[in-house]
Order: structure tokens, then C-alpha cells, then sequence
């Protein structure tokens, strides 16, 4: 059984490559990258954004998987073109497992552009994905992920990362008083679903009440406020982060100060918004996995 991955060069790809390399269930695990390595581990280069030139790795053979960690747009499109040039390719195929993002589902209302056509070019990639699969008669399972975040590797998330540098920048940081809830995955936890569906298909195939998209959270649900303090409670004594103190402000207070930003970055204010907004109910990564509930925040964060 071959493990064929795409987007090796991402935290969580990165975090899946060890995995299943250290599962030893694999006969060969074949990373693909735009890149020359992976650390010490050759990868066979491949552009997702020409298909043309791609020159195929051998057959799947008979258990073979595809599992994707690359901008879900491009592995649709590519593979789309793949099962049209290179169709013994797929001879054998059990399978893909490939990563979207849940704002496909959190971002369907925007009103500004940049979301609204994020989420029509996460829904067409996904359609476009499972008619391939379903022409070819291969198995396929989306996954819609919330917010990833920590550092696997040499590669972090741009999610949370990027409100610990604010953090360590600022001397307090406004947030409404009231916040949305939130459900953060860490990259390995996401990297450990994706390996386990790879190994529910290969043994017995995905169980019948698994939908075609699943959208996945981590274990803890907290609130957008409480996300940041348990972020800046686990660095050690003199960083920077663990000067910066919370300033709590009435929602319509705080949306109001924010109105300007509009100007500005209609996208950056949505997100702003987005604070007061629940973005959770997801399924659990232990739920999946079978597994005890892991406390926010998994570690190493980026």
C-alpha cells in the first residue's frame, strides 16, 4: 500500500509525512512538494498548477491513497486533469483524503468580497473533487478544519501565530466583552485524523455514517477571550506576550470604534466582527480518533 501526499511542505502535512512514515503500515510514502526536500526526505516535485508537465510516480497500485494538504483548488483542477492524461494512474485507487477549509462553511455570508469568493472557490473545488472521484468510483472525504494552529517542524500556522506577535507588540489588546466561541485544532491533531481515516479505508472502508465533507474541530471550546489568555498563560516568565493585558469593552462600544477599519480593509473588519460570533459546534478530533480530549493548547505552538 503506497501513502501518495500533497502538501508536505505545511505544519500539518509535515506532521502527517512523520506520521505515517513512524506508522510503518505504508509500503512506500511518496510526498510530492514544489520543493527540491523535505528535511531528509526526498520529494518528488510537482507544480499543482501544471498539470501538463507532471510526470506520475508509478501506479497507486492496489491499497493505494492520496491524502492532500495543498490549496483544495488546485488538487481538484489537478486531478481532474491527472484522471483525464494519465487514467492508469488511478487503477487500484482506494482513495483520497483532502483538507479544505470550514470557511466554507463559517464565511458564507461575508460581505466583503475576499470571503465571498474564498467560499465559492472552496465550494467548486469540493464539488469538483468528488465528481472526479465519483466518475473514477474512488472513495473521497473532505475535510473542513477550523482554525489550525501550532508549529510542527520547521512550519507554523498564520492563524494564532499572528495574534502572539500582536500580543508581544502590544501593551493591551481591546476585545469585546462578549466573545464568539471558538474550536483551534493543532496541526498534529488534524495530521492524526487525516491518518486515520487513511487507515479505517484501507483496513474495512469509512464507516457508513461518515458524510463526504466533515468538518473538525479540536477538543476544547472556549470562547475567543479565553483562547488568548490560555495562549499567553503557557509561555515562560519574560516574554514579551505575557506583558500585554486585556482590555475588556462593551460589544457596541467596541464594533463602533472598529467602523473606521472598514474603510480601510472591509476584509480586516469582518474578521473584527467575526470576534462576536460563534464559530464552533465542529466534531472533535478525539471523537474521530477514539481517543482522551487534549486541553487547549496543544504545544509546540508557532
Amino acid at each position: 500500500m503506497d501513502l501518495h501526499l500533497f502538501g508536505s511542505t505545511t505544519a500539518v502535512g509535515y506532521a502527517f509525512l512523520n506520521l505515517a512514515v513512524s506508522s510503518g503500515v505504508f509500503d512506500a510514502v511518496i510526498p510530492y512538494s514544489r520543493r527540491q526536500s523535505l528535511g531528509s526526505t526526498h520529494a518528488t516535485l510537482v507544480d499543482l498548477n501544471g498539470p501538463d508537465s507532471f510526470l506520475p510516480s508509478g501506479a497507486l497500485g492496489t491499497h493505494s491513497v492520496l491524502v492532500s494538504f495543498a490549496p483544495i483548488w488546485l488538487l481538484s483542477s489537478f486531478l481532474e486533469r491527472i484522471s483525464l492524461s494519465h487514467p492508469h494512474w488511478f487503477y487500484g485507487f482506494r482513495g483520497v483524503v483532502a483538507c479544505s477549509s470550514s470557511s466554507a462553511i463559517t464565511k458564507r455570508f461575508a460581505s466583503n468580497r475576499f470571503d465571498r469568493d474564498l467560499v465559492a472557490r472552496l465550494l467548486v473545488a469540493e464539488d469538483q473533487l468528488l465528481d472526479t472521484c465519483r466518475r473514477l468510483s474512488i472513495s473521497c472525504i473532505i475535510l473542513r478544519p477550523t482554525v489550525i494552529y501550532g508549529k510542527v517542524g520547521p512550519y507554523g500556522d498564520q492563524n494564532l501565530s499572528l495574534l502572539l506577535r500582536q500580543m508581544r507588540r502590544l501593551p493591551f489588546f481591546p476585545l469585546p466583552a462578549e466573545t464568539g466561541m471558538r474550536q483551534p485544532i493543532h496541526a498534529t491533531q488534524l495530521a492524526s485524523v487525516a491518518l486515520h481515516l487513511v487507515q479505517q479505508l484501507t483496513d474495512d472502508g469509512w464507516e457508513h455514517f461518515l458524510p463526504d465533507r466533515l468538518a473538525v474541530g479540536g477538543d476544547t471550546t472556549l470562547t475567543y477571550a479565553q483562547m488568548l489568555r490560555d495562549l499567553q498563560k503557557v509561555h515562560a516568565p519574560g516574554d514579551p506576550v505575557l506583558r500585554c493585558r486585556f482590555l475588556s469593552i462593551p460589544n457596541r462600544l467596541f464594533f463602533l470604534l472598529s467602523a473606521p477599519l472598514f474603510l480601510r480593509s472591509p476584509k480586516a473588519f469582518e474578521a473584527v466582527l467575526r470576534m462576536g460570533v460563534d464559530l464552533s459546534g465542529f466534531t472533535p478530533a478525539h471523537q474521530l480518533l477514539g481517543s482522551e480530549p487534549q486541553p487547549f493548547p496543544v504545544l509546540p505552538l508557532a
